[in-house]
């Protein structure tokens, strides 16, 4: 079975380049500052963890982990959730959206825990190449 990963994070990416161009240029004048800056800080997460769920689909493409699936979910969960409240946020000014951000935190803090326990795991296990 072929891994999601790098397809969702090729339009994760894709979608934070066009929100945050929409950001810069369509709402500046529209938002308050203190929501645009809500607005941003949706984006440059979201960016870099599209970033974290390419990685994790480079390694998942090399083999198949159970960590890793678990981890590139948690990563693309996190972007929708983290991101997807400031965004939502920032533009329909509803307060309780706030309350959806730390889960999406929280699935980033997972997803890079389980990447990490891969990476410890890989260290660990002797080169099959020689």
């Amino acid at each position: 079975m072929k891994s999601p990963f790098l397809a969702l994070a090729a339009f994760c990416a894709m979608l934070a380049v066009c929100l945050g161009a929409f950001g810069a240029h369509g709402l500046k004048h529209i938002i308050s500052p203190e929501m645009l800056a809500v607005y941003k800080t949706g984006v440059t997460y979201h960016m870099w963890h599209a970033l974290g769920l390419a990685f994790i689909a480079h390694y998942h493409a090399q083999q198949k982990s159970t960590l890793l699936n678990f981890a590139g979910w948690l990563m693309f969960c996190g972007i929708i959730l983290f991101s997807g409240s400031l965004y939502l946020l920032a533009l329909l000014s509803i307060r309780w959206l706030g309350m959806i951000t730390p889960f999406g935190g929280l699935c980033f803090i997972a997803a890079w825990l389980l990447f990490g326990i891969f990476a410890i795991k890989q260290a660990k296990t002797p080169d099959q190449s020689h």
